[in-house]
């Protein structure tokens, strides 16, 4: 399904979803505790101290942390693409006005310098920019590979930047490739696409590298199929990592553990049936926010589904340096981001 028609498939459904989240949301203790097995999160939907008229979002797409302890978060909204929080929920500050596809964020540290990755998915293309936001490099359609007819079929989702500048981009809203780009924008190869059989992706949402376990592989999201795929950097798949039920976005890491917000469960077309995941280093699912226990039955996870309706559609998480998350949605009526401050560390 084309993600327009998709769009427009689920915008009245999530209107019904928001009403009944809304009821839930106003129901429940303050002192709940929400997740399992020692990870466990107060929430918080009123984390954001920002004004809607003033400063306003549409989709919270995704979220980062830079070294200066800030929150960043990524909207397509085009009055303030990005706007920057401490971790309290002060609006520290705001910028961008030219990406109405804004999507996919990534922070990289370049010899002491941070800079972030852009894509955008009505523009068809990916940028470096500075921590305010001037754009240093654009990254357009690889129409010169042969894989793409016109620009409209590269749709970029998210991005991951190697220690030497190397960019590998996800398409996971387009072809399903992964590109490899160098550190000037120069592409080197492309895997996966889309296709049957584990090699190939459908909906390549999210990528990452994997830093634990003395490891250094590229996580990647095949959401309709339920799963993250593990690959070498240079295209060779080495794991798959079975999620049953969840719909996941990107993995993030932090410390032994790898967090994702599911979108839905247990498939694209149920709407309104998002949770958070958090899986240990051993890629065992511990703990799910707004979701049922995770059960192992001879090795093998259990399907996965929402249990509180906390969340709609939630897009992303960003874990911060006490261990709390920050959890971005989509089509989610413009909700400001949740804060779930950990509760047991």
């Amino acid at each position: 399904m084309k993600r327009k028609d998709f769009i427009k498939k689920v915008t009245i459904a999530t209107s019904g979803i928001l009403i009944m989240n809304d009821l839930f949301a106003r129901n429940k203790p303050a002192d709940r505790l929400y997740g399992h097995n020692k990870m466990t999160y107060k929430l918080d939907t009123e984390w954001s101290k920002t004004n809607a008229s003033q400063f306003p979002v549409n989709d919270c797409h995704e979220m980062v942390q830079d070294s200066k302890g800030r929150i960043i978060l990524l909207t397509n909204e085009t009055k303030n693409n990005v706007l920057i929080y401490d971790t309290s929920g002060k609006l520290l500050d705001n910028w961008g006005h030219q990406f109405p596809g804004g999507h996919g964020l990534t922070l990289h540290n370049e010899n002491g310098t941070e800079f972030l990755y852009i894509t955008d998915t009505e523009k068809h293309q990916v940028y470096k920019t500075t921590m305010d936001g001037t754009v240093l490099l654009t990254i357009d359609a690889p129409l010169e590979a042969g894989i793409y007819t016109k620009k409209e079929e590269f749709v970029p989702t998210e991005t991951v930047i190697d220690s030497n500048g190397d960019i590998f981009i996800a398409d996971g809203y387009g072809a399903q490739y992964i590109l490899h780009y160098d550190k000037k924008g120069k592409l080197i190869k492309y895997f996966g696409g889309r296709g049957d059989g584990d090699i190939h992706l459908d909906n390549a949402h999210g990528i990452c590298f994997d830093t634990r376990n003395n490891k250094h592989s590229l996580l990647i999201t095949d959401r309709t199929r339920n799963c993250f795929k593990r690959f070498s950097k240079a295209g060779e798949l080495e794991e798959v990592i079975k999620l049953p039920g969840a719909c996941v976005c990107r993995p993030v890491i932090k410390g032994d553990h790898l967090y994702a917000a599911v979108l839905r469960s247990p498939n694209m077309d149920a709407s309104g049936t998002g949770f958070v995941t958090i899986l240990d280093k051993h890629n065992k699912v511990v703990s799910n926010i707004g979701g049922n226990e995770p059960i192992y039955v001879d090795g093998v996870l259990q399907p996965l589904i929402q249990t509180d309706k906390i969340f709609v559609h939630p897009h992303d998480v960003c874990v911060d340096n006490d261990h709390n998350i920050y959890v971005a949605q989509w089509a989610s009526g413009k909700v400001y981001p949740y804060k779930l401050t950990r509760a047991d560390a």
